[in-house]
């Protein structure tokens, strides 16, 4: 495998409809979602700015345009900030502004998240990259993405995170099989060292899922994933499944798992953008007192 092993480029899907929040979602990229007071793929291209992370490609879709003008200058509200010697807000406005260097490309038709990915081919070129799921918020001061890229130095290998889930949960997820028998996995294991995955399954019931250990949304992966993405037929349901591609990348390559213990919203559920709005807020010193005596109200 000829390739450069040095990881400088994010992929993060945000075609996506957002269906599940509609109608708030018909005028409004999913992704541009409030979280406080900032939209959440800004959180995803923070962690990965932080994580060491310096080319980054949204892939968007009809609608999306949002996204673009969020991280482009805007001239007129600088200069008017400026002009109110505003300049905390213009400050946090040109950190924005100058995150990485961020790149566009359409998916053209919304076939699945294994076809958005797929549209990154040529940007990536013979490289491993990072793909980071737009609805999976990970507050962990990049910690989780830090320790997979360190995973990839060490083994060269795709690499996933992985999350415990229960019960019938397990049915919104990929899930996976390890090598080693799940019972010898303990929590300490987890996390100082990454495990390997034998078999990978989309969105299994219950009955069939053959563990608890859910696939998150922040990936590593060779760039042998882009054949097998070419490879792999339409589920029932018209979409490319990305699953399902590391599933045959995993015939000819090994895959690790780092499980993920804490720091993870996924928003793309509204009760969990609701809890991660609260959560975050708290964290503020300015808003955690006036929050906590609201939520005393409500709960009494």
């Amino acid at each position: 495998m000829s390739i450069d092993n040095k990881i400088t480029t994010a992929v993060i899907p945000a075609a996506g409809l957002g269906t599940r929040f509609l109608p708030l979602t018909k005028s409004q990229p999913k992704e541009m979602l409030p979280i406080v007071d900032k939209p959440a793929i800004q959180y995803v291209v923070e962690e990965a700015v932080n994580a060491g992370i310096t080319d980054i490609l949204v892939i968007t879709g009809r609608g999306k345009r949002a996204i673009e003008d969020h991280f482009d200058r805007n001239f007129e509200l600088d200069f008017r900030l400026l002009e109110k010697q505003k300049l905390v807000e213009l400050e946090a406005l040109e950190k924005i502004e100058s995150l990485a260097n961020i790149h566009y490309i359409r998916q053209r038709d919304a076939k699945g998240l294994g076809d958005a990915v797929g549209v990154a081919r040529y940007h990536v070129g013979n490289s491993p990259f990072v793909v980071m799921l737009g609805d999976d918020i990970m507050v962990d001061d990049s910690a989780l993405l830090k320790s997979m890229l360190n995973d990839y130095k060490q083994t060269r290998s795709n690499i996933i995170a992985l999350m415990r889930v229960e019960g019938e949960d397990i049915s919104n997820y990929g899930c996976v099989a390890l090598e080693n028998d799940l019972d010898l996995i303990t929590s300490a294991d987890s996390q100082d060292k990454p495990i390997e995955i034998s078999k990978l399954v989309e969105k299994p019931n219950l009955k069939d899922a053959p563990s608890n250990l859910a696939i998150m949304g922040r990936y590593i992966l060779n760039p042998e994933i882009f054949d097998c993405i070419e490879s792999i037929t339409a589920g029932s349901n018209g979409e490319i499944q990305l699953t399902d591609a590391i599933s045959l990348l995993s015939k000819s390559q090994k895959i690790y798992g780092r499980i993920l213990e804490r720091g993870r919203f996924d928003i793309g559920q509204k009760s969990e953008w609701i809890i991660a709005n609260v959560t975050l807020a708290m964290e503020r010193p300015e808003l955690r007192d006036e929050i906590t005596l609201a939520l005393k109200k409500m709960l009494s």
